[in-house]
């Protein structure tokens, strides 16, 4: 979840100040690292579902706060805009029921979000890119009122100079004219919705299943696609990726704060706490009197650069300081089966492959987390054993590897057929969220009967295979 800070702006002194220990705290964190006192906990599953809030009108809907204040609960807080939410779920042992638990508390937590915002007269939708966004509702008018997002605001815009976030996006359709828009603020980013997974394993296997994760990533973003549009433009199966990374910073940057990375972190993945200190000022410079080995200030710095598969530092109930992998590249959405079907094939597939080093080369793997976001499930990717081929045919190749990654977490065999079967259709069907609205939008040519359409299927429960057109 977002960590609130108490202040909007900051003097160079703070900068220097949080600098140092920012340094120190980098440092302790590779020692910790070398002297093997992060946790051996694991594997333990979690998850942060960011969602939007419309209107009957299925228009974004800025109601957050009074939404916030209804529904009182402490794993439902804002997000950027007034129109988002974001959902977390209590950490789950992925043994036995634990992806089964992660199902029934997003469904009971979702069900609780629709019907509270109904209070307003409004509904709760899980969808990367809301179809019907404008351009114009994402203004500061819309942000939402926190100290956090006005500092980062204005640190943004302040290390641009003031000028412009600039962002262009070419369409995967060849000959199509590029998409640009211009903001004078970090709004764009509010228009990225995501279902993200946090995966913690044991300290000795991490950089194993950090690579792992990040090998997976094209694969993951081809079947979970679901976020066509922007504008009223059909641009990548996954638009979210290509404006995410630009949100931040415009096109220009020479180190984008959302980032697929340089490499596999390989055997020290504190490593790229490293990496975070020497490429990236600090945006939020909020000196904290917490003790050093708290790593407050890597925390806060980390949370301001956001790499698709990211690692974050947390404490097991004991205080033991535990390093835990965020999969970023999912969106949200279309069901919530849909999206615990995409965690337990990640899972699986990830907890198996981990078990050998990658031999596919980071290039490779970054090359096919981009064909993926312009092309989703219709994508062609690199695997090893094989040429270039179908990103269906990798994924089926997969089906069996991430049924016995499950099998050997000792996750219920219910649960593995109830998952995995779901991937399967899809896979045989080619349709994910975006193929499902792509195609909903050749034969009706309406964005806002396509946004009703598929927030009737999704109330359903229906898996996205299934939908009609």
């Amino acid at each position: 979840m977002g960590q609130e800070i108490a202040a909007t702006s900051f003097a160079p002194a703070d900068f220097a100040r949080f600098g140092q220990r920012l340094a120190e705290e980098t440092e302790l964190a590779a020692r910790l690292w070398r002297e093997g006192r992060f946790s051996e906990a694991g594997p333990v599953a979690g998850f942060e579902l960011e969602a939007w809030l419309i209107d009957r009108g299925m228009a974004p809907a800025p109601h957050n706060q009074s939404f916030l204040a209804h529904v009182g609960d402490p794993l439902v807080v804002a997000e950027l805009s007034r129109f988002n939410i974001e959902i977390n779920g209590t950490p789950q042992p992925l043994a036995g029921n634990g992806l089964a638990a992660m199902e029934e508390e997003l469904a009971s937590t979702w069900a609780r979000c629709v019907a509270v915002a109904h209070q307003d007269v409004d509904t709760a939708v899980a969808i990367g890119t809301l179809p019907t966004l404008r351009d114009g509702d994402l203004c500061l008018a819309n942000m939402t009122p926190s100290n956090r997002y006005v500092a980062l605001n204005r640190e943004v815009m302040k290390a641009r100079g003031g000028r412009p976030v600039e962002i262009e996006i070419t369409p995967a359709e060849p000959g199509v004219p590029a998409l640009v828009s211009r903001h004078v603020d970090v709004m764009l980013e509010a228009a990225t919705t995501s279902f993200q997974l946090h995966w913690q394993v044991p300290a000795a296997q991490l950089g194993r299943a950090l690579d792992a994760s990040i090998v997976l990533s094209g694969l993951l973003l081809a079947l979970s696609a679901n976020s066509p549009f922007l504008f009223g433009r059909a641009l990548w199966h996954e638009t979210r990726i290509a404006l995410f990374e630009q949100a931040l910073g415009g096109r220009e940057q020479a180190h984008r704060r959302v980032t697929f990375g340089t490499g596999y972190p390989g055997a020290d993945p504190t490593a790229l706490f490293a990496e975070n200190l020497a490429d990236y000022p600090a945006l939020l410079p909020l000196c904290q009197d917490d003790p050093p080995e708290r790593l407050a200030h890597l925390r806060l710095h980390n949370g301001t650069i956001w790499r698709w598969n990211r690692l974050l530092v947390g404490f097991d109930r004991d205080e033991t300081p535990h390093l835990r992998i965020e999969q970023r590249v999912m969106p949200a959405g279309p069901t919530v089966r849909d999206m615990l079907a995409n965690a337990a094939f990640f899972y699986g597939a990830a907890h198996q492959l981990a078990k050998a080093a990658p031999t596919l080369p980071f290039a490779a793997a970054r090359a096919n987390f981009y064909a993926a976001a312009r092309h989703g499930i219709g994508a062609a990717l690199d695997w090893p054993g094989g040429e270039r081929r179908p990103v269906r045919q990798v994924l089926a190749q997969l089906l069996p590897v991430a049924r016995a990654g499950l099998e050997d977490l000792g996750v219920a065999a219910g649960a593995i057929d109830r998952y995995l079967d779901v991937i399967e259709q899809r896979i045989a069907s080619r349709r994910n969220g975006a193929a499902w609205q792509l195609a909903h939008y050749q034969r009706h040519g309406d964005l806002f009967r396509l946004t009703a359409d598929y927030l009737e299927h999704q109330r359903s429960g229906m898996p996205v295979h299934e939908w009609p057109v």
